[in-house]
This record gives structure tokens, sequence and C-alpha cells, in this order.
């Protein structure tokens, strides 16, 4: 019985709903699509610490339009950034997959090539 590798799992996956899942809610569910753990609770920190800053600064006061339109814009960045990440991701673990796939069928010895 032979394991599927990390790099399989993540090439099986599809890149555009990776990316979508990411952009979507903007907490990084792409990367629960793609099985990828580390970067998702990264993604959930930087999430996270950005909610708290913003609450952190505000204090008591009720924020302005300006300082919702900046936390709404971090927010964004953190989402763009996943897509790109989860995207490339996907290509290079998908071109590797198929590299590999290349190689083993150019290496079969014996009279049917």
């Amino acid at each position: 019985m032979s394991y599927i590798s990390r790099d399989e799992i993540l090439a099986s996956s599809k890149g555009w709903i990776a990316s979508f899942l990411n952009f979507l809610p903007g907490l990084g569910s792409g990367y629960l699509y793609q099985r990828r753990w580390k970067p998702y609770f990264f993604t959930i920190t930087a999430s996270a610490t950005w909610f708290a800053l913003g609450i952190f600064l505000q204090g008591d006061k009720e924020p302005s339009q300006n300082e919702q339109i900046i936390g709404i814009s971090g927010l964004f960045f953190i989402s763009i950034v996943t897509i790109v990440e989860a995207n490339l991701a996907f290509k290079k673990a998908s071109n590797k997959t198929k590299s590999e796939k290349e190689k083993m069928s150019t290496d079969k010895k014996g009279w049917f090539k």
C-alpha cells in the first residue's frame, strides 16, 4: 500500500477553489481545502492579531469611517496574500508531480516502454 505524498494531495486539489475560499471569508479556508495546516494557522493568527490591534488602538470610542476602511483593507490585504500564496503552492506541487510522473514513465525498463 503506497501513501499519497503531500505534494500529490496539494496537486489533486483545484487551485482556483483554494484561491476563492481564501478570498471569500478572508480567513484562509482554502488552506483547509488544500490540507495545509501551518499556513492556515498563520493566517488565523494574522487575522486575529489585526482584529486585536484594531480593538486595542480604538479604545472605548466609536471607530470612524477611515478606521473602518483601514481595518477592512488590512483583512483584504491578508486575503490577497493568501490567494497568491495558495495558487503558487498549487502550481509548484502540480509541476513537481507532473515531472515525477514523467520521470517514472521514462524510467521503465523492459520490452515495452
